[in-house]
């Protein structure tokens, strides 16, 4: 039996956390979102510094306005959800997050800030 072409020999598995804007979230004054969205750009900064956060950026014209942004880290979902509900503004309640692996094909992703690989190259389960 020949392989179908349309599906990839291999994938790179990288963790992706999307961030959101939670419909409970606690309303703020303007001084406090400023101070909270710094702490929040801080400790972004701090993670990609270390190597474990790759690519990070908010979204821009969506579909639904509650998603805020996207982070790829360089670990585990189970790491990245740890890191994650650490941040300032998901401690504040202002924000909130989904944690999932993204099977890409592989090569089709570069990550040039990154110390190494990110991710993992895998086969499709049961191949």
């Amino acid at each position: 039996m020949s392989r179908d072409p349309d599906v990839p020999d291999a994938f790179d598995v990288v963790t992706v956390v999307v961030l959101r804007r939670p419909a409970d979230a606690p309303a703020m004054g303007e001084g406090a979102l400023d101070e909270l969205q710094t702490r929040h750009l801080a400790y972004r900064a701090e993670l990609a510094r270390s190597g474990v956060l790759v690519a990070n950026g908010p979204f821009g014209a969506q579909s639904d306005d509650a998603y805020r942004g996207m982070s790829v880290f360089a670990c585990d979902p189970v790491e990245a959800a740890r890191l994650s509900a650490a941040d300032p503004s998901v401690i504040a309640g202002r924000l909130t997050f989904d944690v999932m692996e993204w099977w890409v094909r592989a090569g089709a992703l570069a990550f040039p800030l990154a110390d190494g690989l990110v991710g993992d190259r895998r086969a499709l389960p049961g191949d």
